[in-house]
């Protein structure tokens, strides 16, 4: 009888997807799947996807699991393994997503915050093998943050830091399901985009955009306003430009308050590119202290959609 190869399951909970893989110590996925998270459904519903998936994932599979790894939105409290207050998770409250999953397969669950988690994945397997600190940002259903600093995680004294999605940028701005106003997630979310986009698509009647989602705004994306900017759509380029601008400002806050130069940028709104990159860069720049400008790099998440299945998983078979 041949060993058993040992891997750990990592799950990416996101307000959308759920993202699961089997991945190996040295960061290989030999199987995954995506299904649709359900969150309007609620936590019981959410958490019967999660082990349906984990399930399915291990079904016909001769390996050895050593142990759960989930990344999930919200604070996250890792010793407890409980989830609180996601923005984006409809009806989560307090909720001891850990101990059920753990009763459900009798192995170890090892829980972080989303961002968190990809940012431990860039670091052990990703563009953050040789930082010693830096800044992940995920652009996706909500913006996520992870802070390294001296290649660990910093949580906060109350476990909560790094919600870079809610840093305000406008204090009058369009309110965030966080409940404060025109926090940086506000504009840069996807949900948050696409209604942006639908709503001055009224007044671009000629963007090419429309023509390439048939004047179906359900089927507004990332990939499809990229591919509108890169046939040389104005309005999409310029939306590109300023959502840019945005975070930008939003990141030039962090600069001056943690000293930190370097962002790893990561999720389905950073395959806007080069154009998004540069006018992030731009705008960062130019906003923060003097002793601060020549720090600055903005890379692209190595991992990409990877980073959150990987960075669960390390948390396996590192532990942070």
């Amino acid at each position: 009888m041949k060993d058993k190869k040992k891997y750990a399951v990592g799950v990416d909970l996101g307000g959308t997807n759920i993202k699961i893989g089997l991945v190996s110590p040295g960061g290989n996925i030999s199987k995954r799947l995506s299904i649709n998270t359900e969150a309007e459904e609620g936590p019981l519903k959410v958490i019967e996807n999660i082990k349906n998936g984990i399930h399915a994932i291990l079904s016909k599979a001769e390996i050895e699991v050593e142990g759960i790894g989930i990344g999930c939105p919200g604070t996250v409290n890792p010793a407890k393994g409980i989830i609180e207050n996601p923005p984006n998770l409809t009806g989560w409250n307090k909720i001891n997503l850990g101990r059920a999953v753990s009763m459900e397969f009798e192995k170890d669950v090892y829980l972080e915050n989303d961002a968190n988690a990809a940012a431990i994945g860039e670091m052990i397997f990703g563009n953050g093998i040789k930082l010693n600190s830096f800044i992940m940002v995920t652009l996706g259903t909500g913006v996520g943050g992870g802070i390294v600093i001296k290649r660990r995680i910093y949580r906060g004294e109350f476990g909560a830091a790094g919600e870079i999605g809610h840093i305000s940028i406008n204090y009058k701005g369009p309110k965030c399901n966080c409940g404060s106003y025109g926090c940086i997630e506000a504009y840069a979310g996807s949900n948050y985009m696409k209604e942006r986009i639908r709503n001055e698509l009224k007044k671009n009647r000629n963007s090419l955009l429309l023509k390439l989602i048939n004047n179906d705004y359900n089927l507004i994306s990332p990939k499809k306003i990229k591919d509108a900017a890169d046939k040389g759509d104005k309005f999409s380029r310029l939306f590109i430009i300023d959502l840019g601008e945005k975070l930008g400002a939003a990141f030039a806050s962090l600069t001056n308050v943690l000293n930190i130069g370097t962002y790893i940028v990561g999720g389905g709104v950073a395959g806007f590119g080069r154009p998004l990159f540069d006018s992030i860069r731009k705008s960062l720049k130019s906003r923060v202290m003097a002793q601060n400008k020549n720090h600055i790099k903005i890379v692209a998440a190595k991992l990409k959609n990877d980073a959150g299945i990987k960075g669960a998983s390390a948390l396996v078979f590192h532990g942070f």
